[in-house]
């Protein structure tokens, strides 16, 4: 997501709403799956490190997943040139950039394809997951290419109509090499139906993937035409790839929070299966900062889990101990490892500099370095 200057739409006064109507039902016995948003999870964040010992500088992370034994992670168009176009990898248990950065690069065959001009020149990345059976392929996905050189006259014929924006939301393949590099071997534009009435909003398209069961692909879109947050799905079956058409994606039953008013887009989201066998998603809704747990049989309404975001104060000093609390946050990635949380957070230039209370980290925040938060995943959630 590339942020511009307007002001955030909080959703406090919405979540003030839902604490009081819980509070109330609980009093009168009724309702006790309300009952966990009365009071904010409290989320503490660690500075995401170099091996040099600096913060990680202005990355802008549009996405966050489990790899192997730690998460990986990539930024979007905004970010400073040293973080384009790579993923890196982080050692969950202290937040350390461990290495190898895996920095993307074309395929000859895309090299003289349809995108190859946007695809290879900064391009926005927003997303990230990796595929369920093979550990060497990463899915990312792209937002605004408002600013992209237009695709030949052919190009733009064959792909005239994505039911959003005139220039096509991208699937976008790699697959790790040898040499540690991320190689992009497919590309796929999404197209959505005129009944889903998704809009033309060229940076409020799709913020988040994540694969559930039998390789069905969920992707998190902002906002619709109007102005609701949604949760499409593909099915990424083993022919997937051998077509450059589109990708046509299926809509289903969810029970989704609508809004009368204001911004509420999901930025971030992961899959999780209770012991039991039941299915969610957990999505991060940045304006609102709330956790959506989202019922995927359709059955149950989304429960709305406000947070509050806390960074570690690296060296403590007389009333600066341990974690400050943020004001902002503006959280883009989600994995589930386990049964822990891990959420990554995209530093809004405009107001980041907002969180700045404790001396020891106003120049983390002057960087715009980002955070790792996590938090045990509790059961409570999904009763």
């Amino acid at each position: 997501m590339i942020y511009n200057n307007e002001i955030r739409p909080y959703m406090r006064a919405y979540v003030g709403f839902i604490i009081g109507i819980s509070s109330l039902l609980v009093s009168c016995g009724k309702s006790p799956e309300l009952a966990q948003v009365e009071q904010k999870l409290q989320v503490n964040g660690h500075w995401i490190m170099e091996q040099d010992g600096q913060v990680m500088l202005n990355p802008q992370t549009s996405g966050l997943v489990k790899w192997r034994d730690g998460l990986l992670t990539l930024s979007d168009r905004s970010a400073d040139p040293s973080q384009r176009l790579r993923l890196r990898t982080i050692i969950k248990e202290n937040a350390l950039l461990s290495g190898p950065d895996l920095p993307m690069f074309l395929s000859e065959e895309l090299q003289t394809g349809c995108f190859a001009a946007y695809i290879s020149d900064n391009p926005d990345l927003e997303a990230l997951t990796v595929d369920p059976e093979n550990d060497r392929v990463f899915y990312i996905i792209t937002e605004d290419a408002s600013y992209a050189e237009p695709m030949s006259e052919a190009c733009q014929q064959k792909y005239l109509n994505s039911g959003s924006t005139n220039y096509p939301t991208l699937l976008v393949r790699l697959e790790l090499q040898a040499n540690n590099t991320a190689l992009m071997t497919h590309i796929r534009p999404i197209q959505f139906t005129a009944d889903m009435q998704i809009g033309d909003y060229p940076n409020d398209g799709v913020e988040a993937l994540a694969f559930g069961q039998d390789r069905t692909l969920y992707l998190g879109i902002e906002k619709d035409s109007n102005k609701q947050a949604r949760v499409l799905s593909l099915q990424m079956h083993s022919e997937f790839w051998q077509t450059d058409e589109f990708a046509v994606v299926t809509k289903f039953a969810l029970k989704l929070p609508v809004f009368d008013s204001g911004n509420h887009p999901i930025n971030g989201m992961d899959y999780y299966q209770t012991p039991d066998g039941r299915e969610f998603l957990l999505a991060a809704a940045r304006n609102d900062e709330t956790l959506w747990v989202v019922d995927l049989s359709g059955k149950n309404e989304t429960v709305i889990l406000p947070m509050e975001f806390f960074a570690e104060i690296q060296t403590s000093s007389e009333g600066c101990e341990n974690y400050e609390v943020m004001d902002n946050a503006s959280i883009e990635g989600v994995a589930v490892v386990d049964e822990t949380l891990w959420l990554i957070n995209d530093p809004w230039k405009a107001v980041y500099l907002n969180n700045v209370q404790c001396l020891q980290n106003r120049e983390h925040y002057q960087k715009f370095a980002p955070l790792l938060f996590s938090m045990p995943i509790q059961k409570e959630w999904f009763n």
